[in-house]
Order: structure tokens, then C-alpha cells, then sequence
């Protein structure tokens, strides 16, 4: 099973379009919330980002909203007319 990190804040709008796509896809992942412990941003500013969201899928770190991306790193293909 493939480990999947999310550092996101609540009232960010591409945070939560990401959250919805990965709920539709049915991918379980940890949610690190960066605005009630600034130690998550920390971790994302040691990745080299300013700022969330960021999605880690096994070890690599997904800058913004890439779904593209995340599923091929989840070997996962898109399905059909969901993918904006």
C-alpha cells in the first residue's frame, strides 16, 4: 500500500479540491494540517516549497495540484472525464 501525505491548510482552495480528488479516488492519505502546527510547514519548507498544498506519495513530494502526477505515482490511471 502506497504511503500518501497531504500538507494543506482548511481554508486554502486547492488544498481542498485536492483532499475531494483524492477522496474520489478512493486514495487513503494523512492529512497534516499546517495552520494548527507549524511544524508540518516546516517540513515543507525543507522540501524546498513555500507553501501547501503538498502531497507526498511514497517519498516524493507533489508541489499544488497535480492529479496527473499523484496517480502516476500511484500507478493509477485517471478515469475517464475526471480530471480537470
Amino acid at each position: 500500500m502506497h504511503k500518501v501525505i497531504v500538507y494543506s491548510r482548511p481554508h486554502c482552495i486547492e488544498c481542498n479540491v485536492l483532499k475531494k480528488f483524492l477522496k474520489d479516488y478512493q486514495i487513503e492519505y494523512e492529512n497534516r494540517n499546517c495552520s494548527t502546527n507549524p511544524e508540518y510547514l516546516e517540513e515543507v519548507k525543507k522540501m524546498g516549497f513555500l507553501g501547501v498544498p503538498v502531497t507526498v506519495v511514497d517519498g516524493e513530494a507533489v508541489q499544488g495540484l497535480q492529479p496527473e502526477k499523484i496517480l502516476e505515482l500511484l500507478n493509477m490511471s485517471p478515469k475517464e472525464n475526471h480530471l480537470t
